[in-house]
């Protein structure tokens, strides 16, 4: 991972902000990937009957692996952006900012939150 990309810099506030065991559990943030990938299709008008039937209809089918999804995920993504005229590396640095001055509230939330549950609350 480059020192300085965004990646290396998300880690960066997910280690100053949650304990090692909540940074390290891939199942914990693929349940948070998860919900914010449903409130953007949410906020892009997608209904929960639509997300519905694609829950049923992905997991109808083969797993896939890891790496590729996480390209199909960002090619989307920009594909998305594009079609809303969004600049996504604009709102990506802006939601990390305001991820830096939140981690006492974030913090709180995690605490919170029934252990090994996929829900944030």
């Amino acid at each position: 991972m480059k020192t300085n990309s965004f990646q290396a810099r998300v880690h960066e506030w997910i280690v100053s902000c949650f304990p090692p065991l909540a940074h390290h559990d891939s199942h914990e943030r693929a349940h948070r990937f998860l919900e914010e990938a449903l409130e953007l299709a949410q906020a892009s008008g997608c209904s929960r009957a639509d997300a519905q039937a694609l829950v049923d209809y992905v997991f109808s089918r083969d797993q896939g692996e890891v790496v590729q999804e996480i390209g199909g995920v960002l090619v989307t993504l920009a594909a998305l952006c594009n079609a809303q005229n969004v600049d996504m590396d604009h709102a990506a640095e802006t939601e990390l900012a305001r991820n830096w001055s939140r981690i006492d509230k974030i913090r709180a939330k995690q605490a919170a939150k029934p252990q090994g549950s996929a829900l944030p609350q």
